[in-house]
């Protein structure tokens, strides 16, 4: 493939191109060249700012997207993207005026209005409330827009102490959401199914011969389940830096048993996967989170979906850590629907139905058991609820189980300095707090269909 050496933007959506397709060294001199030559736009630098942010390096984003906006001071994509770079290094004022700057440009962006309710705790006077419900009276046939609106909405009424009228704005917008999907619990349970079937007693005896690596500590579980409040401990400590949200592991395996679905996951890979060399891709995982890690001797690994490669990872990687959030069954599904997850990410469609995240945490719960029972002590589990009540014991015993000696420093996890590119940027911030233990008895009586399927499920509720 040849480039017209002199085009930026050439370069840039080269660089895109081969971030998609977890290329990241090569992504990166790409990126790199883009970046010096004086053909470089507003929109190229947008790019970058998008490359950049993929490849986890969110300093350089930031910097792209600002030179982006400066350029192109009414683009409000332009402005979005510098917001949503700005918040990942907890700079929430200066993301809080890009996207008032947004809206202003733009009133039916409704990503920003969404992201603005999110970004800070909403009081009596100063809220947006009265801005989105005019919202909401335009929006129309918009799905997803109504959707984004009616979230924002119900996340500052939540704020404002009225749960009940926030809770009936997350049901209309859930729901309509969910009537477009053709979404089927028959879909995941396949999934969840094949990994039993395919890792059981005998299988999981053999002992793996992985890569040797002892780098990399997993954290996973539900989301919204305290994943990134255990990333945050972990990467307090001097020896364990964050790489992020990795989708590398699942993308190695993908690539080595070459099935043809556009899925990273789904039945014949969890069935070819398990024949192909496993310790091969234990060392290309390895090799493909390079530069982001090999600064500290530890690393981790924070993408809450890992948890359906719990087999693979004991076989490729041996050495590596496995931490498991769990946290109370209706406190989990409560979050699940509470939160916005990317409209256009199949993998999270059972989190618009109550009784989909009834039937999914179930699911959940009964592959965790199976992987304690075919590799017994191979995954960690940490409660929620137990962190929040007792910060120091829980985080002692995470840490021995990491292999990682006590410092003081990981009960200041809020003072971590690092990036943070999920759901929970906002939160982890600030010190450990109790209110989210629980939460879900406020909307118990909404919460009706969860609890009915939890119970028909045979999940314990008390």
């Amino acid at each position: 493939m040849s480039l017209d050496a002199s085009r930026a933007d050439y370069h840039a959506q080269h660089a895109r191109c081969l971030a998609l397709l977890k290329r990241e060294d090569d992504a990166r001199a790409a990126a790199g060249r883009a970046a010096l030559l004086p053909s470089c736009d507003a929109l190229t630098h947008d790019t970058l700012g998008v490359v950049w942010s993929r490849l986890g390096e969110h300093a350089k984003a930031v910097a792209a997207f600002e030179r982006a906006v400066l350029q192109a001071p009414d683009s409000a994509d332009f402005h979005y993207n510098f917001a949503a770079s700005l918040r990942i290094l907890g700079r929430f004022e200066d993301a809080e005026r890009e996207l008032e700057t947004v809206v202003r440009l733009a009133p039916r962006f409704y990503r920003a209005h969404s992201a603005l309710a999110d970004l800070r705790t909403q009081t009596a006077d100063r809220n947006h409330v009265q801005r989105l419900e005019a919202l909401l009276e335009g929006v129309g046939d918009d799905v997803d827009g109504e959707l984004h609106v009616r979230h924002a909405l119900a996340k500052e009424l939540e704020d404002l102490g009225e749960p009940a009228r926030a809770f009936v704005h997350l049901a209309a917008g859930k729901g309509r959401k969910r009537q477009t999907l053709g979404y089927a619990i028959a879909e995941d349970e396949a999934l969840f199914a094949a990994l039993e079937r395919t890792f059981d007693k005998q299988r999981c005896a053999i002992a793996p011969q992985g890569c040797a690596s002892a780098e990399p500590i997993f954290v996973v579980g539900l989301p919204r389940s305290g994943t990134t409040l255990v990333e945050r401990i972990l990467s307090a400590h001097s020896q364990v830096q964050s790489a992020g949200e990795l989708q590398n592991f699942g993308v190695c395996l993908k690539r080595a048993v070459a099935t043809k679905s556009n899925r990273v996951l789904d039945v014949p890979t969890i069935e070819e996967g398990a024949r192909c060399d496993l310790a091969a891709v234990g060392r290309q995982y390895i090799d493909s989170t390079r530069p982001l890690t090999g600064a500290k001797p530890r690393f981790v690994d924070k993408l809450p979906l890992n948890f359906f490669y719990v087999g693979f990872i004991h076989f490729a990687l041996p050495n590596a850590r496995i931490v498991c959030l769990r946290r109370h069954p209706l406190d989990s599904g409560l979050s699940l629907y509470r939160q916005l997850f990317a409209v256009t990410f199949s993998y999270y469609n059972f989190a618009y139905d109550l009784r989909d995240i009834g039937r999914y945490y179930a699911l959940f719960d009964r592959l965790m058991r199976h992987w304690q029972h075919v590799l017994p002590g191979k995954v960690h589990e940490v409660a929620y609820e137990s962190l929040v009540m007792d910060q120091e014991r829980t985080s002692r015993k995470l840490l021995e189980f990491c292999g990682l000696p006590w410092e003081e420093q990981c009960l200041e996890f809020h003072a971590n300095p690092a990036p943070v590119a999920t759901a929970s940027s906002v939160q982890v911030r600030a010190p450990l707090y109790r209110s989210a233990v629980g939460r879900w008895r406020r909307y118990a009586a909404q919460l009706e269909p969860l609890i009915a399927q939890l119970r028909s499920e045979g999940i314990a509720l008390e």
